[in-house]
């Protein structure tokens, strides 16, 4: 019998430790299946040298997009033992990835998640702005239920561009097309199997010919101020310009240029060119004392948000209960890989 006992006995799994930086409460309920999963210490805190000792005993470390992770924070990940940098988004040019290689730390990110919940995000800020609708639920708040300067138009029948044909921007495409509009595209790369959904144009066409204009594609040393004084002089007077894709996409004083000379109706904006040093988003800058607000103030996205036909939202286009699961599913993946000695499926390859 005691052959049956040592026989039949299972050395139990040591749990891999995880450090997640910037756990919201927004985005707690979605870290469940990493808290099952794994030995998980949430940090509130944004990373950044400063907190990125927290990793103390931590195999891996998790960041979001707003995470700081430059070759002073790689260096004490590699002190502190990390043998993974998981990001929990997309993008990875906060990450120093020469420095990662160089102290043999991986990087994974999350390559793709729900493009419904981006795609719906720029539906939701074209068909606000169009209607008025931020200006009328004031309006009513503050008992005033006049119509004047709420006037918008059918968008069926309308022409809506596409610039970038991925899976985000085809989704995009598909719901402005439910909408009755007629859909351009420009794509570099134009792809023969959405000729069904969309028209590929050349980018000047789009440009004048859209009446809105929505941006999915990812910023490059060719796309980064795409969006210009040159660009935004071609489009059809009033049009509607939305970005939900990277902030640098567009070149911001010639907007701001264009939406007060009155070319541009109206621009809705889920990203915004940051400054590098300190990020905005996820931070909560009316806690803060007016002195060190005033470290961090922008003046021109304070004047840029200022303006009544302009709608901000904080790069929270992907924020749904869908999208969130499929970046933890991933995110555990990843770590499993890891875990198990795996080739990794997410590795962020060098200069992605």
């Amino acid at each position: 019998s005691s052959f049956a006992l040592k026989s039949s006995f299972v050395p139990q799994r040591t749990m891999v430790k995880v450090c997640i930086f910037s756990a919201e409460k927004h985005s707690t309920r979605s870290f469940a299946p990493l808290i099952s999963e794994f030995d998980c210490k949430l940090v509130s805190e944004a990373c950044s040298p400063s907190t990125a000792p927290l990793c103390e005993e931590c195999q891996v470390a998790c960041l979001f997009i707003s995470d700081d992770c430059n070759r002073d924070v790689v260096k004490i990940f590699k002190e502190k033992g990390v043998k993974l940098i998981a990001l929990r988004c997309c993008q990875s040019d906060r990450v120093d990835r020469e420095a990662c290689a160089e102290f043999g730390i991986p990087v994974v990110n999350v390559p793709k998640y729900s493009e419904h919940a981006i795609a719906e995000q720029a539906l939701a800020l074209a068909m606000c702005l169009n209607r008025r609708i931020h200006r009328a639920y004031n309006r009513v708040r503050e008992g005033n239920f006049t119509l004047n300067g709420l006037i918008g138009v059918d968008f069926n029948g309308k022409t809506c561009g596409i610039v970038g044909t991925g899976r985000i921007g085809m989704a995009a495409a598909r719901i402005f097309k439910g909408l009755g509009m007629k859909v351009l595209a420009y794509d570099p790369v134009p792809k023969p199997e959405f000729e069904d959904v969309v028209s590929y144009v050349r980018f000047d066409e789009l440009l004048a010919q859209s009446d809105v204009i929505s941006l999915h594609c990812k910023l490059t040393n060719s796309t980064r101020f795409m969006i210009s004084a040159g660009a935004l002089g071609k489009m059809k007077p009033g049009v509607i310009l939305i970005n939900v894709a990277r902030g640098g996409l567009i070149h911001v004083p010639s907007l701001m240029k264009f939406i007060q000379n009155g070319h541009i109706g109206a621009a809705g904006l889920d990203v915004y060119e940051e400054e590098p040093d300190f990020p905005l988003y996820t931070h909560d800058l009316s806690a803060l004392q007016d002195d060190e607000r005033m470290l961090h103030w922008d003046e021109q996205y304070a004047k840029l948000r200022a303006l009544p036909n302009v709608l901000c939202t904080p790069n929270s286009g992907f924020l749904t209960h869908e999208a969130c699961e499929d970046i933890a599913a991933r995110t555990v993946q990843s770590i499993r890989e890891m875990e198990a000695g795996k080739p990794l499926s997410n590795l962020v390859a060098p200069g992605w």
